[in-house]
Order: C-alpha cells, then sequence, then structure tokens
C-alpha cells in the first residue's frame, strides 16, 4: 500500500503535446469537456503528457487484474481547459491528472502521486503494484518523492530548453539536461542488479515503477539517449512492453512523444529529422562550452 500525496510535477514537457483525435477506453466525451460526465466509478481527467500517463497506466493496471472500469475525458492543455472552474473545483492547481471517485461521494484527487496513492489504498487489495511490507513502502515513497522532486521536474525543464525554446540558450540547455542525465545515472545504478526499483530479490514492479515510467517513456525528447543507462534501457523496455502499459500511454489519444514513436518519425518526417540533427548538435556545443562531464550520483 502506498499513502503519501507526494506529488507536484513539472508541466514544462506538455509544450510538446500535439493535438490529437482522442480515442475511447471505456467512456469519454466527444465535445469539448465542460463537466463530470459520470455518476459511477472512477473518472480520470487527463492528457498525453508524463504525468497523465501515471493515473491511466495504474487505471489500465486495475482494469487488467480486477476489472476495475473507469472513464476518461481529454483535457486539452493548450485549450486551457484545465484553468476552467468547473476544473479547479477538482484540481486547484489547474493541472492534470485529477481524478474523481463516484463511488465514494464524488472523492476529488489530484497531484500525480495522490492518485498513484489513493488508488493502490482503495483499489489495489492484493498489493499487486504496491506492498504490504512497511519497509518496501517506504522504500516506495522515497522513490516516488525522488520522481517528484527531481527526475519530473529537471526533465521537464531540460525538453524546454533542449526541444522547445526558439532562442537557444546554452547554459539551461546542458544544465536541464545534464541534470536529468544525472538523475537518469541513480536509476541506472537502483536497477543494476534488480528489475523493478522496489522490492524483495529483483524487485516488484509497482507505483514506484510507474512514477518514473512516464518520465523515461519520452527521453528522447529530452536530448537522452537511453543506451547510455543500460539497465535503464532495459527496465523501460520490460515495462513498456505490459499491455496495460501500451494502453495507458494512449490515454486519451496515441502520443507521438514517446520513444517508440521517434524512429518512424525520423524516418518519414524530413522536417522533424532536420531539426532533430540541429538540436543534437546545439546540445552536443552547450555542454561543450560549459566543459559538462556526465556524473552519477
Amino acid at each position: 500500500m502506498f499513502k503519501s500525496p507526494l506529488n507536484r510535477l513539472s508541466q514544462t514537457s506538455t509544450h510538446l503535446i500535439k493535438t490529437t483525435t482522442k480515442t475511447s477506453r471505456t467512456m469519454s466525451s466527444a465535445a469539448r469537456p465542460t463537466g463530470l460526465i459520470a455518476n459511477s466509478g472512477i473518472e480520470l481527467l487527463t492528457f498525453g503528457t508524463p504525468n497523465g500517463h501515471k493515473a491511466s497506466i495504474l487505471l489500465e493496471e486495475l482494469k487488467a487484474a480486477y476489472g476495475k472500469e473507469y472513464t476518461f475525458q481529454s483535457i486539452n492543455i493548450m485549450e486551457n481547459i484545465q484553468k476552467e472552474p468547473w476544473f479547479t473545483k477538482i484540481c486547484p492547481n489547474g493541472r492534470i491528472p485529477a481524478i474523481v471517485d463516484h463511488d465514494r461521494k464524488d472523492f476529488a484527487v489530484f497531484e500525480g502521486a495522490a492518485i498513484l496513492a489513493y488508488l493502490t489504498r482503495h483499489y489495489d487489495p492484493d498489493h499487486r503494484f504496491s506492498f504490504a511490507d512497511e519497509d518496501d513502502y517506504s522504500r516506495a515513497e522515497q522513490w516516488i518523492a525522488w520522481q517528484h522532486g527531481g527526475l519530473g521536474p529537471m526533465q521537464g525543464q531540460a525538453n524546454h530548453f533542449y526541444r522547445i525554446i526558439k532562442d537557444r540558450i546554452p547554459y539551461p540547455t546542458q544544465r536541464y539536461v545534464g541534470e536529468t542525465e544525472r538523475l537518469y545515472g541513480v536509476l541506472d545504478i537502483q536497477l543494476q542488479d534488480r528489475d523493478y526499483m522496489v522490492g524483495p530479490g529483483r524487485g516488484k514492479y509497482s507505483i514506484a515503477d510507474i512514477a518514473s515510467f512516464g518520465w523515461v517513456n519520452v527521453s528522447y525528447f529530452a536530448g537522452l539517449d537511453l543506451a547510455q543507462f543500460p539497465n535503464l534501457h532495459r527496465w523501460w523496455n520490460a515495462v513498456s512492453q505490459r499491455p496495460a502499459v501500451k494502453k495507458g500511454t494512449e490515454i486519451p489519444s496515441k502520443s507521438q512523444l514517446v520513444n517508440e514513436a521517434i524512429p518512424e518519425r525520423l524516418e518519414t518526417d524530413p522536417e522533424f529529422r532536420a531539426r532533430d540533427e540541429e538540436l543534437k548538435k546545439a546540445g552536443a556545443e552547450a555542454k561543450k562550452l560549459f566543459d559538462y562531464k556526465f556524473s552519477a550520483p
């Protein structure tokens, strides 16, 4: 079990999102959301970002494990739907994701870590994605706090300064890409003799993994090469092959940001490929300019 709502995650990478047609998992609204649409079960308000994928992945895992159905709505952050009064009543911070549990008096939960905690506390009785052992419970808390305070915010800034900003600024480019690399190095060390981040022996897939996976799953957009981190790459590949993870990362629509989408984009989109080559060159020059050297931890 995981209890503590720890997360206040960076939303910087949401600038990368391309508007796409949403797909249906259990039920979704075809029109621009203006309020809640369900009256039972979990209702997820989300968009296709690393933070949004935390909630949708776990909901898909709970659906596969326990038959727990859920409803979702696509909250297009490019249209500022998340700032509208009906949404901020659910999430005062005006960010996705958020959930409403209609089976528990419409109880609302916002922030990714709090959602992971809430869903496993109430809907994971067999601890398939959480922990009954108090020490492993604490270890999961620690890694989710680590993701909340480090990986998400730093990679969000790396996304912005490496991929988004029009006027290239070398120092923050190497600063945030470099710090994200350091954090990837920390994960790589943690996974050097285990399959998952927390749990006895080689570990057990859990919400500790789900919390970080969404960010690692868009590493390419932040200018990081997973091949530099063999243990982390192995972990990412294993988690990404889970059926519920595949489904969860397509909620509310199929993402063009995830690592698996990149090879096709490089092959079929000349503009994307040319821009990507420019970014790699600029990133390397920024590191050289400030004599950046990778180290972890």
